[in-house]
């Protein structure tokens, strides 16, 4: 029955999705289960930010709430700590219920409009539902108004939003630094800068469990092992500086490469 009730969530979502699109309202749609997952997130993924029927964001947070709840939330007293007060976690970000977790963002902070991109601000937005990118985007909004018309969110600032239908409470967006010509050390201090003020937005929003993923290690080209040691190196001094004020915080792996790189350098 609850697979049925699904089917039907994702059969509606994929229609009232097309009739909002300008483009897409009539391209074919298979029969095929997954086929038709990728099209609703297809779908979603490529629709910019703007006010959607209550009704449908009604189906829709059902819908992503079930997807959840089959792929399998992972509570924090489910991690064991690698040290005090930090753990590794290999797997999904999205399935972390946790105060927050950390989205890498790119500057305009909206996240990434290209169709099942695997990049982990895809993910955090398919799962989260497009009241995310909303939000965003008002924000976003806000800034312009105050910093300008081109205003792009700078390196290593973050950005506090809701999570949606995500089990975390809240999600950091922060952009990390890209690396085109080769690391430096501007770099590697705009790095830092990322998981220090992440940390400090948490202090301030007193949001005592946090799960970074490798930020800029993907698409921003920074090396992993070097942004291994200095997320590791930045979140030891800032824990060692700030006692009892975050209780965990987790370093979110996906690759085995990056697993094995944090268990080295934390044993």
């Amino acid at each position: 029955m609850k697979n049925k009730l699904q089917e039907k969530r994702l059969s509606y979502l994929i229609d009232k999705f097309k009739e909002d699109s300008n483009d897409y309202k009539y391209i074919r749609v298979p029969n095929d289960i997954e086929d038709k997952k990728r099209i609703l997130r297809s779908l979603m993924n490529i629709r910019l930010p703007k006010q959607m029927e209550e009704a449908v964001l009604e189906v829709q947070d059902e819908y992503l709430q079930e997807c959840i709840e089959e792929n399998g939330i992972v509570h924090i007293d489910s991690i064991n700590e690698i040290k005090r007060g930090i753990s590794i976690w290999q797997g999904d970000i999205t399935r972390l219920a946790v105060d927050a977790i950390v989205n890498a963002a790119n500057s305009q902070m909206l996240g990434c409009f290209i169709p099942m991109h695997t990049c982990i601000d895809n993910c955090i937005h398919s799962y989260a539902g497009i009241q995310l990118r909303e939000e965003c985007n008002q924000k976003m909004q806000d800034l312009r108004k105050k910093f300008g018309p081109d205003y792009e969110q700078p390196t290593a600032v973050p950005m506090v939003t809701e999570a949606y239908n995500l089990p975390a409470k809240k999600v950091i967006h922060v952009v990390g630094p890209i690396v085109e010509n080769g690391l430096n050390s501007t770099l590697e201090k705009q790095l830092m800068d990322c998981y220090w003020n992440v940390l400090e937005i948490c202090k301030e929003y007193r949001l005592k469990t946090v799960a970074f993923c490798c930020i800029s290690t993907g698409v921003f080209h920074f090396p992993n092992r070097r942004a291994a040691e200095l997320a590791v190196k930045t979140v030891e001094k800032w824990l060692e500086c700030n006692p009892n004020t975050i209780e965990r915080v987790i370093f979110n792996v996906f690759k085995d490469e990056d697993k094995a790189i944090y268990k080295q350098l934390l044993s």
